[in-house]
């Protein structure tokens, strides 16, 4: 397609002090254009990595993109403008080029804990005299703590230790064997969460955050079950009850044939966090969430293991009615990006109706299904302004 034919708008860097009216991305970029509605930087071709250098313009072809049954692994927003590795001989191939290209980004103030038989990636600031003290962040499928590094440095920055682990079989946590090392189930989560808190050592109550879908529901019968492990409870986007439509990535993930091909899509992650938001992702981040995917195909298979484990409908059925029963006492806010593509806002408010003495609704403008990548900003003005209420 021409670039003469994109609804093109320019876009101007913001000070720090404005940072709570623009969306993520606005400081970084000057020459931004909205195409179907979804803003994005101009088409660009990476030649041998992702990454600002020889950059190359290039035009989408004007023809309609070819469908089938499997058009979904490649066309999508960040394949389109990700990497593109030059058609000649290397020493280990192109994917060795790639993942030699990005495999240091993403590591942010994160190491690894080991915790019972498992070793988990966990990002931490902040110590433990906190004056506001610690708040553990988690993340939901198919993401990964990457998420929360903006989010995670105001925090800290605003009197909080913080920690966000990647669960299990996500980011750049031990992926164990299906069905030998580790159960993918629920009940296993929450045994080694149990374990992992241990091994960080956290006794007193904390704030807990959690998002998303699976792993990202997990937090939240979790903490059903540990209520008085928990000051207070932030729930970005996250299925809150049994009409939360479940995306078609998932859906797929079920299938026999399709599951095991779709969880092996390098570029599945990045896809899902473009899906449920107005915005494309900056390709820096783009390559952190691919990483994992690139470098085995053990990620694909945890997914696809802790998805087809997973009792969706009565996973959602279990946290309207726990957190809708008067004897959940736990302060609680819902902090939804409203512009989420996966989730409805009905979601949000129906779950805040349910027990409003003890449960806000909070409505993010301009943040889709992943507030906290979208918008970190608000996710931080909503959530401390709630913890600290």
């Amino acid at each position: 397609m021409a670039a003469q034919a994109f609804a093109a708008t320019a876009l101007v860097p913001v000070s720090l002090s404005s940072q709570l009216q623009a969306p993520r991305g606005t400081a970084k970029f000057t020459n931004k254009i909205i195409i179907n509605g979804k803003l994005r930087k101009n088409n660009l071709q990476i030649v041998a990595a992702a990454s600002d250098k020889g950059l190359k313009k290039t035009e989408e072809d004007d023809g309609e993109r070819s469908k089938g049954l499997f058009s979904f692994v490649t066309d999508n927003e960040s394949s389109r403008t990700a990497i593109q590795m030059p058609n000649t001989p290397a020493q280990d191939g192109n994917l060795g080029q790639m993942i030699t290209a990005i495999e240091n980004k993403g590591r942010d103030f994160g190491a690894y804990r080991r915790a019972g038989e498992f070793s988990w990636w966990v990002r931490t600031l902040g110590d433990e005299s906190a004056k506001k003290g610690t708040i553990i962040l988690l993340h939901g499928a198919p993401a990964q703590s990457y998420s929360y590094r903006d989010v995670m440095k105001q925090l800290a920055a605003v009197g909080y230790q913080v920690y966000a682990p990647d669960w299990l079989g996500y980011g750049f946590s031990e992926k164990p064997q299906p069905g030998y090392d580790f159960k993918y189930t629920e009940e296993a989560y929450h045994e080694e969460f149990d374990k992992l808190l241990v091994r960080l050592k956290i006794e007193s109550p904390f704030y807990l955050l959690t998002q998303g879908f699976i792993v990202g529901s997990y937090g939240l019968t979790w903490a059903l079950k540990n209520p008085n492990r928990i000051k207070k409870l932030a729930v970005l986007n996250t299925p809150l009850t049994p009409s939360a439509p479940l995306p078609s990535l998932f859906q797929q993930l079920r299938l026999p044939f399709l599951g095991e091909f779709t969880c092996q899509n390098a570029v599945l992650p990045e896809r899902f966090v473009e899906g449920g938001s107005p915005y494309v992702l900056e390709l820096d981040d783009a390559d952190v969430y691919r990483l994992p995917y690139l470098d085995s195909s053990d990620p694909g298979f945890s997914l696809l293991e802790s998805t087809r484990k997973a009792p969706v409908k009565d996973l959602s059925s279990r946290i309207a009615s726990g957190f809708g029963d008067k004897s959940w006492k736990v302060p609680t806010v819902v902090a939804w990006g409203e512009a989420d593509k996966y989730l409805p806002k009905t979601e949000a408010e129906e779950f805040a109706k349910s027990n409003p003495e003890v449960i806000k609704a909070v409505m993010l403008s301009g943040a889709g299904h992943l507030p906290q990548e979208d918008w970190p900003e608000k996710v931080v003005e909503a959530v401390d302004g709630f913890f600290q209420s």
